[in-house]
C-alpha cells in the first residue's frame, strides 16, 4: 500500500500485508494482521507472535489525540480523583465509524460520538496492549 491514508477494512484478515508498512519498525512494533470489529475490538497480531486484543470502549477511552491526553492527565494529579468525562457524545454505545492507515505508522480511527483526531501509532498499541499490561487506570 501507499504512504498515503488508506481505509482498513474489517475483514480478516487484513488485506494488506502489513510487513512492508514502516521498515524500520521493531518486530515488537510491527503488526502482520489488523482486524477492526467496528462495534467490539481490535486485533492485532505483531510480527513477535503476540496476539492483542483491544475493547472498543478501552480505545476510546486511551484515545491519544491531545485533548483527550490532557484531560486524563489532569485527572491523575487531584487529590481525590474527579469522574472523568472525555469530549464526545455519549447517548449511543461508542462504536467505530472508520478507520484508515496513516502513513503505514499509525491507525486513525472516527468514532460514533464525532471524535475523530486520535492517531494510534503501532508504537503506543503496542505499549497498551491488555496482553503486556492491564488497561490504565482512568481515575
Amino acid at each position: 500500500p501507499s504512504q498515503q491514508n488508506e481505509p482498513i477494512s474489517s475483514a480478516s484478515p487484513c488485506p494488506y500485508d502489513l510487513t512492508q508498512l514502516h521498515p524500520t519498525m521493531s518486530l515488537q512494533t510491527n503488526p502482520i494482521r489488523l482486524d477492526l470489529k467496528k462495534n467490539e475490538k481490535l486485533e492485532i497480531e505483531w510480527q513477535d507472535g503476540l496476539k492483542s486484543t483491544y475493547p472498543i470502549s478501552t480505545l476510546r477511552s486511551l484515545c491519544p489525540c491531545a485533548e483527550c491526553r490532557t484531560i486524563r492527565e489532569q485527572g491523575q494529579t487531584r487529590k481525590k480523583p474527579l469522574l472523568q468525562v472525555l469530549p464526545g457524545n455519549y447517548v449511543k454505545p461508542i462504536v467505530v465509524m472508520d478507520a484508515e492507515l496513516v502513513g503505514g505508522y499509525a491507525l486513525r480511527l472516527e468514532w460514533s460520538d464525532g471524535h475523530c483526531s486520535g492517531i494510534y501509532s503501532f508504537d503506543y498499541l503496542r505499549e497498551i496492549s491488555p496482553q503486556i499490561k492491564p488497561p490504565q487506570c482512568l481515575t
